[in-house]
């Protein structure tokens, strides 16, 4: 930046860029209260606070693309030809940002003919001092100069010169010959076929420039040589339509760009309008006049949340016994603590502790390094006298404790024989319980989401890649800052999200509050207690199939070569597409083409061509066991824990919109029951000598949810009775006595009933029972007809969910649909599936978890030695002494069956083996 004088830089924000950015980049579950959707809103606004907070400028500017065409258009008609058009999604909200920002008295520049690119670079030419340009274009490299700096507040990037050269390979003044020879296919620019940043950069440190380029283009060799000779002719133009025009005749200058005063009054519709209401309350808290009918969530001291700026913080290092005994006072006496753990290893076996956070107040946090052992590190407070002080602290339940995924942190410590009590609130499932259609919930996002903060990452402070320190190795200077930022940000995270969960309380009606605290809450050491238990596996049987599936990938091999006529590769669709589709050899149809226009070779192609054709059917058998091989048959031996001897998988609390649990690091919950391979994976998880595997699972939870819901009576009826739900089914659309059902039948009536409560539709019922489209049109009549109750349910559902944009479980979790009323009906009809069908796998998601509760209860009486290992859908899986098993399958079953009152009985198939395999 040049420094030839002290005045501030000018800020010139190209709004179209972060307007796409942010659509495209936030979850569009961000909805105005009419169900609008408002996600480039909140991250335009969330941009422009953050620029205006770190560079106070005085001069200011928010360019935005004018509606239209530009003057590249009359260059070349075909100038951005082949972007699609823009979403309404989006389109809609441009309309109400752009007020917002005019209110809030940001200079805000729409000029017709010419897009923002040009506006911004003629202002930044014009300029006399340093100008910051805010964007997430490349093309604006161009214009970066001694004076000329880009930021892009959404990577949170800075280039000045040598930051262009470090991105890019180039210098600013080689980005226009740099952008011409590539050609841009979002904005259909012609470049150089097969030219991309590689071979562009190469060219150009090369040469120096694309006239120089151009001049010798008769030296350049093979296809590529081709290619640039072929595209010389039209490089000129190609030049000019990435050109950023610096010499428009604006009607300003960057030195006029000031900011106006903002209008409260305006703002406040607007806020109110769009439920923007944490911008809502803070303008409220400076302008208390201000009424608005906008309905917030109110804290216990009422009000509504509001988001404590993040400026001048205390952020201490614990280094001394004066300062611990200080802190040990502060944690003893306080209302809630905020706590986190710096370890030394993600694996929550492994890990050890290197340091604990601690924030009793927003602002205010500390840092207690206990574990690091870099070269010439500071002193710190010894490890186990230090742990041995805290540990009546941590264990004391009536020391109230808030954390981020503490799951993890009660299983660290106990690593060290410390069991942290006391664990009363968790921010990443109030985050969940309030929105568990958002797609991520670990503290970053939440932060810049919900409190305007960026926090400091680790790998600000750890490096990327190989080179990545452990938190041990990091020096405590460091450390600190990063370490005491966690637990006062998640204070202020549950200050935030505990009052509008405790608006969603209704009475004694299902809520969220109630389900946040009743089932989500409990469920935590529940799953950190099966997760530390983990699960024998015989890595011997592993290593033997393992063989067994390499010598049987082996012999498919051969069958394909031999009736493909040649060898190829297996794993590549570009020679699996010449083998299967070309003319001369297989010539298979093609089913689908990919984007670029290429047959698909995808697993649903391959399966439907399976059906008729020897060689595909092969490949997926071939690419089925070459995953078992992979995830399951190699790798679950080498993850078996040094001093346990189990696998130890991760159960994530806080992913499946519908609240069902998945499991990771490895999955054990996709592993395929259905062939024999993955019923072989599933004989290695065994049970030591003397105890057996058995296996508790909901039988068709699903549909006695759906009968309860929908209060069908004939469902009802057949459930009550007892009957074979498939068979009752069968007789209704078949019109036969139920003994006369035949196995086709309920095969078909069996598709019919999970078919349509997952929103399948006829055509998708006629390709599984391969019927006639017409023919399973005619099932689903009939099965409306039998079970009116159920189709009078679905409409119902989806006229509710377009009104009030979610669907709730039985239990009160919701699950937001802002697709719901989308135009476009791909979307439209995908939220309406998702309407019927979330409210019954949401139901039993939460049943389960609270038979998993009810179950560890029991458990925890210390009356039996049996443990829970896992969780699999609707199935628990225990390891149980031989003596105890009849005594453990009575009391498992009782308190499943009983963690929730239907209309129809919950029923529980229970199994029990050597293995898990045999358990079912």
């Amino acid at each position: 930046m040049s420094d030839k004088n002290s005045r501030k830089p000018l800020v010139l924000v190209d709004g179209s860029s972060y307007l796409f950015r942010a659509f495209f980049g936030l979850p569009n579950t961000l909805t105005s209260p009419d169900g609008r959707q408002t996600n480039a809103i909140h991250g335009v606004l969330n941009m422009l606070d953050s620029l205006r907070k770190t560079y106070d400028p005085e001069h200011m500017a928010v360019v935005f693309d004018a509606k239209g065409k530009t003057f590249r258009n009359d260059l070349y008609p075909d100038y951005k030809a082949t972007r699609p058009p823009m979403p309404e999604e989006l389109r809609y909200q441009i309309e109400p940002l752009h007020e917002i920002i005019l209110a809030q008295g940001y200079p805000m520049l729409v000029i017709p003919d010419v897009e923002a690119d040009d506006v911004i670079g003629t202002l930044s030419v014009g300029y006399d001092g340093d100008v910051i340009i805010s964007t997430g274009d490349k093309d604006m490299a161009q214009l970066v100069n001694e004076r000329v700096s880009l930021i892009n507040t959404m990577s949170n990037s800075f280039h000045d010169v040598q930051g262009v050269i470090d991105k890019y390979g180039v210098r600013p003044d080689q980005i226009k010959d740099y952008l011409t020879l590539m050609g841009d296919k979002v904005d259909n620019i012609p470049g150089v076929d097969k030219v991309g940043p590689k071979t562009a950069v190469k060219w150009l440190n090369e040469y120096g420039s694309l006239d120089n380029i151009i001049a010798n283009a008769d030296k350049f060799k093979g296809k590529v040589g081709e290619y640039l000779r072929e595209a010389v002719p039209r490089l000129p133009l190609s030049y000019e339509l990435v050109t950023i025009k610096c010499d428009l005749d604006l009607n300003c200058s960057g030195e006029s760009l000031s900011f106006s005063k903002e209008n409260t009054e305006r703002l406040a519709e607007l806020y109110t309008e769009l439920g923007l209401r944490t911008r809502l309350a803070r303008l409220q808290e400076g302008n208390p006049d201000i009424i608005t009918t906008l309905d917030e969530p109110a804290p216990s001291e009422g009000g509504v949340p509001v988001v404590e700026e993040i400026d001048e913080v205390d952020y201490q290092c614990i280094l001394t016994e004066e300062q611990l005994d200080e802190w040990i006072e502060k944690i003893s006496t306080a209302k809630l603590v905020s706590f986190d753990s710096e370890t030394t290893s993600l694996n929550y076996m492994d890990a050890r502790v290197v340091g604990l956070c601690f924030s009793v107040k927003p602002g205010e946090a500390a840092y207690l390094p206990l574990g690091h052992d870099y070269i010439d590190v500071p002193q710190q407070l010894d490890f186990d006298a230090t742990l041995a002080r805290l540990k009546p602290l941590l264990e004391d339940p009536t020391v109230l404790k808030v954390g981020q995924n503490l799951k993890y942190d009660r299983s660290v410590l106990l690593n060290h024989d410390i069991e942290l009590k006391g664990i009363i609130h968790d921010t990443m499932l109030e985050s969940y319980v309030l929105d568990s259609v958002a797609n991520r919930h670990d503290m970053d996002t939440l932060c810049s989401k919900h409190l305007n903060h960026q926090t400091i990452k680790f790998e600000d402070i750890a490096g990327k890649g190989k080179k990545q320190l452990t938190f041990n190795q990091i020096t405590i200077e460091e450390a600190t800052p990063y370490a005491a930022e966690d637990a006062d940000v998640t204070l202020r995270l549950h200050r935030f999200f505990a009052p509008q969960i405790k608006a969603l309380k209704n009475n004694d009606a299902p809520n969220q509050e109630k389900l946040y605290r009743e089932i989500e809450m409990p469920l935590l050491k529940v799953l950190s207690d099966i997760e530390r238990t983990g699960v024998m596996i015989d890595a011997e049987m592993l290593a033997e199939q393992s063989k067994e599936i390499t010598a049987r990938m082996a012999e498919l091999e051969n069958e394909i070569y031999t009736q493909a006529g040649e060898e190829f590769n297996l794993g590549s669709p570009k020679q699996i597409q010449a083998i299967f589709f070309d003319e001369e050899k297989l010539g298979l149809p093609v089913i689908r083409k990919t984007p670029k226009g290429q047959p698909s070779t995808a697993e649903d192609v391959l399966q439907e061509l399976a059906e008729e054709h020897e060689v595909p059917r092969l490949l997926l058998e071939h690419r089925g066991l070459s995953k078992l091989k992979s995830t399951y048959t190699d790798k679950l031996p080498l993850m078996i824990n040094d001093t346990t001897g189990r696998v130890h998988t991760s159960y994530q609390q806080a992913v499946a919109a519908t609240g069902r649990l998945s499991s990771t690091d490895p999955n054990l919950q996709n592993i395929p029951v259905r062939s024999g391979e993955g019923r072989r994976i599933r004989q290695a998880f065994v049970a030591p000598k003397g105890r057996s595997i058995l296996a508790a699972d909901y039988s068709q939870i699903e549909l006695r949810i759906m009968a309860h819901l929908s209060g069908d009576e004939g469902l009802l009826s057949a459930f009550s009775a007892g009957k074979d739900i498939h068979k009752a089914t069968a007789a209704e659309i078949f019109g036969v006595p139920l003994e006369d059902v035949v196995t086709d039948q309920r095969r078909a009536a069996k598709a019919v009933n999970f078919g349509l409560i997952y929103g399948m539709s006829a055509f998708g019922l006629a390709k599984q029972l391969n019927v006639a489209r017409g023919e399973a049109q005619e099932y689903v009549n009939l099965y409306f007809a039998r079970y009116p109750g159920v189709k009078a349910y679905m409409e119902d559902t989806r006229e509710k969910a377009k009104e009030i944009g979610y669907v709730e479980t039985l239990f009160g979790r919701r699950l937001y649909l802002p697709n719901i009323n989308a135009k476009n009906a791909m979307l439209r009809n995908y939220a309406e599936r998702t309407a019927i069908n979330a409210p019954m796998q949401g139901t039993a998601a939460d049943i389960i978890k609270l038979a998993m509760i009810s179950v560890a209860d029991w458990l925890r009486e210390g009356t039996t030695s049996t443990k829970m290992i896992m969780q699999v859908h609707d199935e628990l899986v225990f390891e149980v002494a031989d003596d105890e098993l009849d005594m453990v399958r009575e009391i498992i079953t009782d308190r499943m069956t009983q963690a929730a009152k239907l209309d129809v009985p919950l029923v529980v198939d229970t199994g029990v083996g050597i293995n898990w395999d045999e358990a079912h």
